[in-house]
């Protein structure tokens, strides 16, 4: 199958799906494109199929942060810790322009904890782990220089230090593209309705297609679910009783003009003591995370609630006081629910963090986890199937995390070609010569480029505008009313790549604009 997703390569749907697969992979989030990429890099005949969109759930909807979780070493959490910041620095390494360094500041301010030594401490275990050491705290004027809104009433000093980011959603994207290169297939919109089984072990799954509503028997050697904070409803066809506790994150987008920062500014938030952080990403300002028991259900998409927005506002009065800041500031928000395993602690942060992989009746469930260690996830994954794939030995030693992307001939400024790479690896240079006059200049108040829309609707499995606008691309977060004032040019520029007749686009456009005012706008007067 062709690397790129072209316009009517699901006509030849029929006779892929009907292969004999080493691996049936449920589910299109960083965790099942881990493991394609992993397993298709090591001769293993690997599909993949999501029930909706690429990074459609939780791999979208994250912090975009790329961090060594230092949190977790107040809770003893070493071996967490020392594995996420290997991760973190194989990928700042391998995708340049996609995962970036962020440095963030941490105020101390009197009586307000962790206090400076227990915090001091931390960051010293985490530059050990790193094999690296920083300077990490500076007085009160220069952290006030170095986060010119940032409260002064009782600050001391602070605390600095150096994590990642990302954009979760195109880290999704490049780890399929790259599974590609080495023969695995992803098929979006591809639902598993039920699983097959031979004898009491399942060794398949009916598929039932979203674009015309054929349904197609896929059989596979070991069938994984990786449907990260969905694993529940796939387990329980296998016997499997519930496990997960999903729980749920918001986050908040503002201008960057309205909260400018020049680093991130991590806080304590002052009615619970939970981490809160607002940084720069993409253009923006994101402000985020709440950790709460979502109870909404999974059917439909999650969205930030009326008490969650209360309660990070409260945390940016807090940090930002002479900002001023209102609800009106807000551009977007967005909520994600993290596939949790369920720990039996009261206090939602409190549960773990880690992933699980459990084999019930031969589906090989694996759930959990973080972005960061989506590779190490994957490697364990393989090593519980590798007993069912008779014949197949590897011993599974992390390979470099992506090809080098090749050098690009482009007029653009070496920050535009350092993040077109990143993102489209040995696609960037396609992307540019596909782009139209004009269309390497960037959208106002994104960092993306018009070319890249007209790169994802003629070659990224393009199904629905919102796979467009809030997942190929961020603009439905980064613009105001979701981009509603740039839809006609991104109709100009996409709507023939699409095939799509002008009944299909409006239907879409309609949709997209309905979905973005339910669950990536200000709360309504929902719970």
């Amino acid at each position: 199958m062709s690397a790129h997703w072209q316009n009517g390569w699901h006509a030849t749907l029929p006779l892929l799906l009907a292969r004999e697969w080493d691996l049936l992979i449920i589910g299109g989030g960083i965790t099942g494109a881990g493991i394609l990429l992993e397993a298709s890099r090591r001769g293993l005949k690997a599909l993949l199929v999501e029930q909706r969109d690429f990074a459609w759930g939780t791999s979208s909807r994250s912090s975009k942060l790329v961090h060594g979780g230092l949190r977790y070493l107040k809770e003893g959490r070493f071996g967490l810790t020392r594995e996420s910041v290997h991760e973190r620095d194989a990928l700042l390494a391998a995708a340049e322009g996609l995962v970036e360094p962020q440095s963030f500041a941490f105020g101390d301010y009197v009586g307000r904890k962790p206090g400076r030594k227990t915090f001091l401490l931390g960051l010293a275990i985490y530059d050990f782990m790193a094999g690296k050491r920083e300077r990490h705290y500076v007085d009160g004027d220069a952290f006030a220089m170095m986060t010119p809104n940032a409260a002064r009433a009782g600050l001391q000093g602070g605390m600095l230090y150096t994590d990642a980011k990302t954009d979760d959603a195109r880290l999704v994207l490049r780890v399929l593209r790259e599974a590609q290169s080495h023969g695995g297939v992803a098929i979006n919109y591809m639902a598993a309705r039920e699983l097959l089984r031979s004898g009491a072990t399942v060794n398949g799954a009916v598929l039932l297609d979203g674009r015309n509503k054929a349904t197609h028997e896929v059989r596979a050697r070991v069938v994984i679910n990786a449907t990260g904070a969905w694993a529940d409803g796939l387990r329980a066809q296998a016997g499997g009783a519930p496990r997960l506790r999903p729980l749920r994150g918001s986050h908040l987008v503002l201008p960057a003009w309205r909260l400018p920062l020049a680093q991130a500014v991590s806080l304590m938030h002052p009615v619970d003591g939970r981490p809160v952080f607002a940084y720069p990403w993409e253009g923006i300002t994101l402000v985020g995370t709440t950790d709460v028991d979502h109870g909404g259900g999974l059917a439909s998409e999650a969205a930030i609630t009326r008490a969650e927005l209360d309660y990070l506002m409260a945390a940016l009065h807090a940090q930002f006081p002479q900002l001023a800041l209102t609800e009106s500031d807000v551009i977007a928000t967005f909520a994600g629910v993290r596939p949790v395993i369920d720990s039996g602690a009261g206090d939602p942060s409190k549960a773990s963090r880690d992933h699980a992989v459990w084999l019930e009746d031969g589906l090989l469930s694996v759930t959990g986890g973080k972005l960061t260690t989506f590779r190490v996830i994957a490697l364990d994954a393989l090593r519980h199937a590798m007993p069912r794939l008779a014949g197949w030995r590897d011993d599974l030693a992390p390979c470099a995390v992506f090809a080098p992307s090749p050098a690009l001939v482009a007029p653009l400024r070496p920050a535009v070609v350092r993040r077109l790479r990143g993102r489209y690896g040995a696609h960037a240079q396609a992307l540019i010569d596909a782009a139209r006059p004009g269309e390497l200049e960037t959208i106002p108040g994104t960092e993306s480029l018009w070319a890249e829309l007209r790169w994802a609707a003629r070659s990224e499995a393009v199904q629905h505008l919102e796979d467009l606008l809030l997942r190929r691309t961020r603009l439905g977060l980064q613009l105001r009313g979701g981009g509603v004032r740039h839809l006609a040019r991104i109709r100009a520029i996409c709507q023939r790549e699409l095939e799509w007749d002008d009944a299909r686009w409006i239907a879409s456009e309609a949709a997209y604009l309905a979905l973005w005012q339910a669950h990536y706008g200000l709360p309504g007067s929902q719970a």
